[in-house]
């Protein structure tokens, strides 16, 4: 039993916030397969403080999407200010602060991984956002900015002492991005140094990978990012494999398709048909890429301006006895 927030976890499995992927059609699939408690999209704060309409619209939700955590993103104590002031008025569980993103056009501003190379000042924010917030506060960080600096314990126990209740940490450092290797034992590190929950992040691709995740670190928690991307039966098939051991049988091809036709749904309900469409298109990718032969239906798919072209691509798919290949 994992505990966030006040909320108590049967799993210990978190949905991670994705810029551009987890908006509410895609928290609503996947909490449809028993995922419990999901953040929004990261959120930036400058964004948030200026009140843009988008991101005011990112940072609704509806009653069924909860527990739901949001995560920060920001370097300016003003402009953070801000953001947590409109933030108190929404109920989220926990507030994160993102001190992990590799992507360069936020490095490059000193947020995200870039704090990491002044961990005074992320100490300075993190203290001002657990001052200034009704919930719990927790921060993401990775092993490092490079293999040269690895500060992941140095930074997660000042984190601590600032405050925090919870600390994620993904096990490569800023450089790697997503590439190269997870560093399982820095996790590990950073597990024993804290007496706070700590949260693994990467490669939590499958149960397999992520019961690797547990048993290598002992970390508390998994954050599961890429491995939910057209595949909401990683939160139930990993439940089931922590569990007894046993990894169940792979959806049928009749389950995905269905799966699709309801998030396309939900896509269009959501964004409106012309966008929700457009949105869609990318997750058709990731549910159908293991599907031998799909790319010239992936194609058609990219071409398609209606939820009916969809759907009936969706539906001759589905009389197709396609066969999948191996992960």
């Amino acid at each position: 039993m994992f505990k966030i927030g006040m909320i108590k976890l049967a799993a210990p499995l978190i949905l991670a916030p994705m810029a551009g992927v987890s908006d509410l059609p895609f928290r609503m699939i996947n909490r449809s397969f028993g995922c419990e408690f999901a953040f929004l999209e990261m959120i930036n704060a400058r964004a948030l403080a200026y009140q843009g309409r988008k991101t005011l619209r990112m940072v609704t939700s509806i009653p069924d999407d909860k527990p739901l955590g949001i995560q920060l993103l920001g370097e300016d104590l003003q402009i953070i200010q801000k953001a947590i002031d409109i933030i108190q008025r929404y109920d989220f569980e926990v507030i994160d602060f993102n001190a992990g993103c590799p992507v360069p056009k936020v490095t490059k501003r000193g947020e995200g991984a870039g704090l990491l190379k002044e961990p005074k000042k992320l100490i300075e924010i993190l203290k001002f956002i657990v001052n200034h917030s009704r919930v719990p506060v927790s921060v993401k960080i990775r092993s490092g900015w490079d293999e040269d600096s690895v500060n992941a314990v140095d930074v997660a126990l000042h984190a601590q002492d600032a405050g925090i209740k919870y600390l994620f940490i993904h096990g490569r450092n800023k450089i790697q991005g997503y590439g190269g290797k997870v560093d399982y034992q820095i996790i590990r590190k950073v597990k024993e140094a804290l007496s706070i929950p700590v949260i693994g992040s990467g490669d939590a691709l499958s149960p397999q990978l992520i019961k690797k995740m547990f048993d290598e670190t002992g970390c508390d928690a998994v954050t599961i990012a890429r491995g939910a991307l057209g595949n909401p039966w990683i939160f139930p098939q990993t439940a089931e494999f922590l569990k007894s051991g046993v990894l169940p049988p792979a959806p049928a091809p009749d389950e995905i398709a269905d799966t699709m036709v309801k998030h396309l749904n939900l896509c269009c309900d959501y964004h409106g048909e012309r966008i929700g469409v457009i949105v869609f298109r990318k997750f058709f990718y990731w549910y159908t890429k293991r599907i031998i032969g799909i790319t010239p239906v992936t194609s058609k798919v990219f071409h398609s301006k209606t939820k009916e072209q969809i759907m009936d691509i969706v539906n001759e798919l589905k009389a197709s006895n396609w066969k999948l290949c191996a992960r």
